[in-house]
């Protein structure tokens, strides 16, 4: 049996980043991983996703550039190069996050651990054990249990077509459903969006969720709520039929976007005396801990604000509290900011109106909506809209939402402010940057 100071079972960002901090406190740290290191983010999440939002906003600059006055030629696009070229980025992203551990001194393992009891794992057949156990196994895509749920994919599978598909039916109404939806209607799919319930974006706040519906139905995105798939069948000419509630409707591809379920299903964690919740949960207390003394638990698998950043930060924290004596080292879980890259994209910090209203006495909104000064030249012409959430008498900001172009980099300055404790004096007496948009979070009256 191999023994070490600190076992991390799961090589996704947070994994890595808890290793290699923990090696650089001096512990001899050992990485089990028996997939694609990077995780979710780094292979079928976050980076690879980006590559494709950054293509959808090229097309949609190739469609405004007449109205800077250029002529744009005949173009075409082509999926196979975008994909070619985004799985090498990633691919370089693996061999660097290999690096990276092997850099640390931190040992690496392939394959798929599960627990023998509190302090010992199996591998391949071999045995590890460590005074600390940190599980960081991420998570995977739902599929529902309806007949023929397998002819269509997940958000994994998106990321392997080797064609752009003409019509997509996404079946979801979360950030995931809405990002990909973006996408594929931007790059010039007929895109429609089955969503369970009447909204979008459900836990957002309710301006960044209408805001964001009529600009995808004004974009060409069929959206019909209150809509479900019963069941999916493969037609004659290969098409995919989906039968819904109110009507069925024929696709060339079918894109599960329903959510995600914890990926504990195969530790054996009963061995380690832990027991998850719904969805293969692992609760933690606020320093990570789990019901076994000496196991923590990190990332998405803890439930909590399901965030590659989040994650990074948790594991960062808990190296810290575990190898370097600062034992009231933990992550603050509020305000915690984060971005949609839906078209246009969303940011958005701390509560939404209807939370704020619940947990305060008095609270105060500014909103604003307005034409950026980019779509003043363009016939495209979509909406920016910021909403800010005070609460008291002093107008302490606890909530800010912001949909439109340029959102997801102009929230994080203003979330280190929101962090920081800001109020809405403080955010007047700041000076604006003029032209842009994010000006008008400083001048809302």
């Amino acid at each position: 049996m191999s023994e070490y100071d600190y076992l991390v079972i799961g090589g996704g960002s947070g994994g890595v980043a808890t290793a290699r901090r923990a090696a650089e406190y001096g512990a001899r740290v050992l990485l089990i991983e028996g997939g694609r290191l990077g995780g979710t983010c780094v292979n079928v999440g976050c980076v690879p996703k980006k590559v494709m939002w950054y293509a959808g906003g090229i097309a949609q600059t190739l469609a405004d550039a007449p109205g800077y006055g250029f002529t744009v030629g005949q173009t075409s696009f082509d999926w196979a190069t975008l994909k070619h070229s985004r799985d090498a980025y990633i691919d370089r992203l693996n061999g660097i996050y290999a690096n990276m551990l092997e850099k640390a001194g931190v040992s690496l393992v392939r394959g798929f651990a599960r627990f023998v009891d509190g302090r010992t794992v199996e591998v391949n057949g071999q045995h590890y054990s460590a005074e600390h156990i940190v599980i960081a196994t991420g998570g995977r895509p739902s599929v529902p249990e309806i007949p023929g749920a397998v002819l269509g994919i997940t958000s994994d599978g998106f990321f392997t077509l080797d064609h752009l598909p003409a019509r997509v039916a996404v079946v979801g109404g979360g950030y995931i459903a809405v990002e990909l939806a973006g996408v594929l209607n931007a790059l010039g799919s007929k895109v429609t969006m089955l969503v369970r319930g009447e909204q979008l974006l459900r836990p957002f706040d309710a301006m960044v969720r209408e805001e964001l519906m009529t600009q995808m139905k004004d974009d060409g995105v069929n959206i019909l709520t209150s809509t479900q798939a019963r069941s999916v069948k493969r037609t004659q000419s290969g098409a995919l039929r989906v039968e819904c509630d109110q009507l069925d409707l024929e696709v060339d591809t079918l894109i599960w976007a329903i959510g995600r379920e914890a990926n504990t299903d195969r530790l054996d964690l009963a061995n380690a005396g832990i027991t998850a919740e719904a969805g293969g949960v692992i609760v933690t207390d606020p320093f990570q801990n789990t019901s076994t003394s000496g196991i923590y638990a990190i990332g998405d698998i803890t439930g909590r604000a399901e965030l590659t950043p989040v994650a990074i930060a948790a594991g960062r924290k808990l190296a810290a509290r575990l190898f370097k004596g600062e034992a009231d080292a933990r992550l603050d879980y509020d305000n915690i900011p984060t971005v949609t890259f839906s078209h246009p994209p969303i940011g958005t910090i701390g509560l939404t109106e209807d939370e704020a209203r619940k947990q305060h006495k008095t609270v105060s909104v500014y909103t604003t909506r307005f034409t950026g000064m980019y779509n003043a030249m363009t016939e495209h012409k979509p909406k920016t809209a910021m909403k800010l959430v005070c609460a008291g008498a002093e107008e302490r900001v606890v909530g800010c939402h912001i949909i439109g172009e340029g959102a997801d980099e102009m929230l994080q300055g203003f979330a280190v402010a929101i962090k920081m404790g800001a109020t809405k004096a403080d955010f007047d007496s700041t000076v604006a940057i003029h032209p842009t948009s994010a000006e008008e979070l400083v001048t809302m009256r």
